[in-house]
């Protein structure tokens, strides 16, 4: 059911922003990997909402823990991050994504704030209306950077960190475009570091029997 309800214009607690992409690819790595499993950073819908607040996708925890529309918000929101995810490691490794993935994305990306003119006394202004709540806008508004980053020509940028202990999803923003690590300062220090020590171990003297 489409909520059609306008309001004024936008108030300055009101997120409009574009979500970049770099904290749209902070989302998907919310799950990642840890002591050679996957584990999920939002346990809690608590948990997820104080995400979105602090990443900027949404003004107020309590847009998000006070939505809901028949199906969980948690829910909502982990399955989209895992079509995100899906999709985004598929490309990563060349490979066609499965399209119940593809499906969740555009699911998503159908819930937007749109803009609307709605009678005033005076004439008109300017108002917006909302197909879904707060946790669909916020998940169109982070799958939409990613989205765009796939369908225009750059998914070759989409990289998995090449630290075996990592593997979180990037964006290659770099002008060479062959950027390996999600993080130069921790995971692609730490593989010059172990590189090192193995090419120093290689040169030890062999000690005789």
């Amino acid at each position: 059911m489409q909520d059609t309800q306008a309001h004024g214009p936008p108030k300055t607690d009101h997120v409009h922003d574009a979500v970049p992409l770099e904290t749209a690819f902070d989302f998907l790595n919310t799950y990642e990997l840890e002591d050679d499993a996957y584990v999920d950073r939002l346990t809690s819908l608590d948990v997820a909402a104080s995400w979105l607040v602090d990443h900027g996708v949404v003004g107020h925890r309590r847009w998000i823990v006070g939505a809901h529309d028949g199906r969980g918000a948690l829910d909502r929101i982990t399955t989209t991050r895992s079509a995100l995810w899906e999709i985004a490691h598929a490309v990563a490794h060349e490979e066609p994504p499965p399209k119940a993935a593809i499906d969740e994305v555009n699911r998503a990306l159908g819930a937007r704030e749109r803009l609307e003119l709605v009678p005033a006394d005076d004439g008109v202004r300017l108002g917006h209306s909302h197909v879904g709540d707060a946790v669909d806008d916020a998940l169109a508004r982070i799958a939409e950077p990613v989205v765009r980053a796939l369908g225009t020509g750059h998914d070759d940028r989409i990289r998995i960190c090449a630290n075996d202990t990592c593997q979180w999803l990037f964006y290659d923003e770099s002008r060479t475009g062959q950027r390996r690590w999600c993080n130069m300062a921790t995971c692609g220090n730490r593989a010059k570091a172990r590189r090192h020590r193995e090419r120093l171990k290689a040169a030890e003297p062999v000690q005789p029997d």
